[in-house]
Formats: structure tokens, C-alpha cells, sequence
């Protein structure tokens, strides 16, 4: 990753009969009714969503749904949901110069979710987590609504069998669940605006051939690929409680990765992203050829490189672009209320599951995570919404406070001490929801500048008696499964944080010495509650392109004692010949 700013490595169909039905459930939402809101910035009137012939659809066939959902010798549902998210994308990839792929693509896909039983005690887990289907991509009304009743006849069926699964699962352990399987939420309507596509396609495909051809600057990269990818999501969301949501986002990212071997056969690679919430935030062509240049520089660096044969054990400072990527494995991964398998008394899972109003940072690192932020220090973000994927309002979370973890990230399934949703269910393309973070963000009480951390972390190793400290600039995350499934939060996930670009920083004059082949020993969430001592004033932005689009910032942060050691990596042999010219 790189250390560069800003960057980390329809035919409309309008039926009478449609109009009524949805200004029927906008009026009065069945299986309970409540007080109904409106996102901020939001069309909340019926008109603006009769306009739309997808949710007219969706809030038609629910409506249906509703009043004719029901087998015999099997329960009737208390809630339903359909999703419909309408995708459109351009991708490009080049290599070595050339052209590999260009193409734009359009789909839709549908979700129906049936719950049968009550709040308290439902049928949603393994089994009944709903139907995923594709969608018609025109706005033929009867086409969506005949492929939202089939996949919700068999969401209906299999809630139906995986209740009486969990029913008799449950009995087997002693004592009532003390919190509901499905928390109450606020009825909400928020039609906001359906994002637009709009892609010149040949400017950046010449841009990635372009930079791909620069591969000529250094003839010993095994790889040199770009790649460019503007997506556009619109997101339709209707359920039996009376929520109608509609919003739509952009997410453009230009990606670059390159390896090469040193003389020993150690493999080395560098993968500089820049992640955007437009076209234009995106880096301008002589600024991506030069972070292109830059990158083939750093591996050419990396070749020629000594390796960190020693153990180290002592002062490390981590750049921001490090830090995100420690913020984001260390903090990110585990501050989200994810409900543990039945029987297991924990609260969540993962490193924080028992450290809920303990101490996790030093007293003078907060963290928050606000999905209604849309900016910071001028920089777009990613990570934000206004409505997440379960219908309720997005929600600014002080999560770390002066040190101390006072709350997770809670979608709609209730963990122990925290019964309603905050706003934070969140879902891939066809997946159930689950509690992410969206714009993370640490904040340091107080802080230093970047040479003042240096200058520090130089007094600390001269405390030590030691010829130099470590400056980690950037990182590669490397991610294992291990044990079992648990929860909606699946198998276990080991991070590992790997430094790719990794400096001694001498004592002596400051002067900084590239080494390669080192990583962490043993750096872990106990590190973060012990082993920082100062910040940065430096906060960077890291947009992340993942499946479910996430945003970091963080500052440099300095810790007073990790372990460096080689290594234990084979080393894959050279070609056998010089590539060709």
C-alpha cells in the first residue's frame, strides 16, 4: 500500500393499482404499527416513492405477501422483508502494457427474508436467513413481483424448518436467552436519490495501459498489472414494519500491483490503491504514472534491500499508512456486536468479546465510528450511508472512550447488554446483514507531530542502548481461518500484519535503512492496550474497497515495544531464464 495521500496499498412503469398499495403501506404499516420517520435528506413523500417502479413492486408484492402468506400446519410470519440492489460497473485491467480486460456490466439481484415465530424468539439463523435470487433488469412490474413470490414461498418454507430446528437446538441448554432474537425498530422512510453511471471508458484504460508499460523501467518485475473499477449501487428496501428506503452510492478505485524476487528468491511485492466516492476524487493521470514509478522504485529498493536477520525487540513507530491497516485488523475486526453460537455465555466473539467496559487503548486514544460522516479534512469517504441495509437510520457510535470499549456495532440481532440496533447491519451483494464498522475513525487527546515521533522514538532506543528502532511505512494484511463456525460471524479470523516497506531508523543521525523479510511477533490487541505511548497529529484517510465499503483514519502511532523477527517464509527459486525484452 501505498504512502501517498488520499490513496491505500430502466423503463419507468407506473400501475394505478401498484401506487395504491404502496401508499397504503406508507400509511399504515401492518404486523404492528409505530411512529414513522425520515432520513435526513430524504423524499419522504408517497409520490416520490409511487415514481419508482421497483419500489412500487416490491412494496405491491409485500403487501400480498402479507395478506396471503400462510400454510397450513405451519406458523404465519410476523415480519418480511425484500431487498432489490441494482449494480452497474465498468472494470478495466492492463498488464505489461497491454490491455487484458474492459467491460461494463449491469445486474440485480432480490433478497426475501421471512421470520416466523416473534421478536423474542424467531426462526432467523442457520436455514432461514432468507432467498437470494437474480432480479429482471428492466422495471417490468409483473416479472419482480413473480421472482419476489417465489423466493419468498421458499423463505417461508425454510424460516418454517429452521425454527423448529432452533426450537429443539435450544433445549438442550439450560436457562432462557435473556435479549430478543430480532430487536423493535422505528418505521422509517427515506427515498433519497438513485445514483447515476456515467463512465468515458478509453481515458482510463489508455491510463492503465500507460502506467502498465512503465513495466520497461525495471526488466526484472515478474508482474506489473492496473486496474480500474467504478461501480454504482442503488439500494431498494421494503419490510412488513412499514420501512420504504431507497439510496444509491458510488465507489471508484484504481488499484496497482507489481512484484519481483530478489537475488535469494525472496518474493516482494507492492499494491498502492486509491479508493474514491467519485470519478474526480480519483488521482489525476501524471499523479498515478508517478505513484506507478514510485512503486517499481520501492521493489527495485526492497531487491537490493538487507534482511532483518536479527530479533528485535523495542520501539516500533508506525506511519498512518500502517496504522490504518493495525486500526483496521486490531479494532475494526473486533468491536462488532457479533452474537456467539447458543449455548456459549460470551457477549460477542472475537479479541474484545469480555472486554466490554474495559480498558482496550491507552487513556488517550478514543475511536467512534459514524457512517453519516461524508468527508474529512476535505477527502471523500467511502464507509458512509444514511439507512443501513436492515432500514434503520445510520448512527454516529462513540465505540472506545479515553481508552475504555462502552459500546460495539449492534444490527438488529441483540447481543447481551445491547438490545437495539444502532445502525450498523450491513450487507454484501446477496448476503444476510452483519454489524461492520463504516467510517472508523482514532482519536488521539493529545498528539505529536511526525518528527517529534521520530525524535522520540530515537530518545527511546538511546534509552534502551539500542543502534536503532523500526519505522513501519506500509503493511500487507494477511488473513487465515481457523476452527469452527461461530455465530453469523462465521470461522475464526486470524490477522496477520505483515511490513513491506520497513526502515531501521539510526540513532546515531536519523537516517533511515530499507530492510525486508521481518515481521511481527506476537502484535496483537494486548499490544494496543500496552504498548502505545504517543500519536501523530497525522490522520490519514484509507477508503477500502472491499465487499462492504469501509473507511479507517488513523494517525501515526508510536509503541514502545514489539517484536521484529526474520521471516520463516521459503524462498521460491528464479526463473530459469531472463524474461524476454
Amino acid at each position: 500500500m501505498s504512502a501517498l495521500p488520499a490513496t491505500r496499498d430502466s423503463r419507468a412503469v407506473k400501475l394505478r393499482s401498484v401506487c395504491i398499495a404502496l401508499s397504503l403501506l406508507l400509511a399504515a404499516p401492518a404486523f404492528g404499527a409505530g411512529q414513522q420517520s425520515a432520513a435526513p435528506g430524504a423524499s419522504t413523500s408517497a409520490n416520490a416513492a409511487d415514481s419508482d417502479a421497483v419500489l412500487a413492486a416490491m412494496s405491491a408484492e409485500l403487501a400480498r405477501s402479507k395478506s396471503q402468506l400462510k400454510m397450513d400446519n405451519l406458523p404465519a410470519p410476523y415480519y418480511v422483508e425484500y431487498h432489490v440492489t441494482d449494480v452497474q460497473e465498468f472494470y478495466a485491467e492492463a498488464t505489461f502494457g497491454a490491455l487484458r480486460l474492459s467491460e461494463t456490466s449491469h445486474t440485480r439481484s432480490l433478497r426475501a427474508v421471512v421470520r416466523v415465530g416473534s421478536y423474542k424468539q424467531d426462526s432467523y439463523g442457520p436455514g432461514g436467513q432468507g432467498v437470494s435470487d437474480l432480479a429482471p433488469l428492466d422495471s417490468d412490474q409483473t416479472a419482480l413481483r413473480r421472482a419476489l413470490w417465489l423466493a419468498t414461498d421458499r423463505a417461508y418454507k425454510s424460516a418454517a424448518q429452521a425454527l423448529a430446528s432452533k426450537q429443539a437446538n435450544q433445549t438442550q441448554f439450560a436457562g432462557a436467552q435473556d435479549f430478543d432474537d430480532f430487536s423493535h425498530a422505528q418505521p422509517l422512510q427515506a427515498v433519497g436519490p438513485l445514483a447515476k453511471f456515467s463512465v468515458d471508458a478509453k481515458p482510463w484504460t489508455d491510463l492503465l495501459v500507460k502506467s502498465t508499460a512503465l513495466y520497461s523501467i525495471d526488466p526484472k518485475l515478474n508482474s506489473l498489472s492496473a486496474t480500474a473499477r467504478f461501480l454504482v449501487v442503488n439500494k431498494y428496501f421494503v419490510n412488513s414494519e412499514g420501512t420504504v428506503t431507497r439510496q444509491g452510492s458510488e465507489i471508484d478505485s484504481l488499484t496497482l500491483a507489481a512484484s519481483t524476487q530478489a537475488d535469494d528468491g525472496m518474493s516482494l511485492q507492492r499494491s498502492p490503491y486509491f479508493v474514491a466516492a467519485k470519478q474526480s476524487d480519483l488521482p489525476s493521470p501524471d499523479k498515478f504514472l508517478a505513484a506507478t514509478s514510485a512503486m517499481i522504485g520501492t521493489l527495485k529498493a526492497l531487491r537490493d534491500a538487507p534482511v532483518a536477520e536479527e530479533d528485535y525487540i523495542g520501539p516500533v513507530l508506525f506511519s498512518p499508512d500502517a496504522a490504518d491497516d493495525l486500526v483496521a485488523a486490531m479494532i475494526g475486526g473486533n468491536v462488532t456486536g457479533n452474537r456467539p453460537n447458543t449455548g456459549d455465555s460470551a457477549r460477542t466473539i472475537g479479541s474484545f468479546a469480555s472486554s466490554y467496559k474495559s480498558r482496550v487503548l491507552p487513556t488517550f486514544l478514543s475511536a467512534i465510528d459514524d457512517p453519516t460522516m461524508t468527508a474529512f479534512q476535505g477527502q471523500t469517504l467511502t464507509g458512509g450511508y444514511q439507512v443501513d441495509d436492515e432500514g434503520v437510520r445510520a448512527q454516529k457510535v462513540p465505540l472506545i472512550e479515553n481508552g475504555l470499549l462502552n459500546n460495539y456495532l449492534v444490527d438488529r440481532q441483540p447481543i447481551r447488554d445491547l438490545p437495539d440496533s444502532n445502525g450498523h447491519g450491513r450487507a454484501a451483494l446477496g448476503q444476510p446483514p452483519r454489524p461492520i464498522i463504516s467510517n472508523l475513525i482514532l482519536q488521539p487527546s493529545e498528539s505529536l507531530s511526525p518528527d517529534d515521533l521520530k525524535k522520540k522514538l530515537i530518545a527511546m532506543c538511546r534509552d534502551q542502548n539500542k543502534p536503532y528502532g523500526y519505522l513501519a511505512q506500509t503493511l500487507l494484511t494477511s488473513q487465515s481461518i481457523s476452527g469452527g463456525g461461530r455465530g453469523r460471524g462465521g470461522a475464526a479470523v486470524n490477522v496477520e500484519l505483515v511490513p513491506v516497506l520497513l526502515y531501521r531508523v539510526y540513532v546515531n543521525d536519523g537516517h533511515e535503512e530499507l530492510v525486508r523479510g521481518a515481521t511481527f511477533d506476537q502484535l496483537d490487541t494486548r499490544s494496543l492496550r500496552g504498548d502505545i505511548v504517543a500519536a501523530g497529529n497525522d490522520p490519514l484517510v484509507d477508503n477500502r474497497n472491499g465487499a462492504i465499503p469501509t473507511t479507517v483514519i488513523s494517525p501515526s502511532l508510536l509503541f514502545d515495544e514489539l517484536e521484529l523477527r526474520r521471516s520463516d517464509n521459503k524462498n521460491p527459486k528464479l526463473p530459469a531464464y531472463p524474461a524476454p525484452q
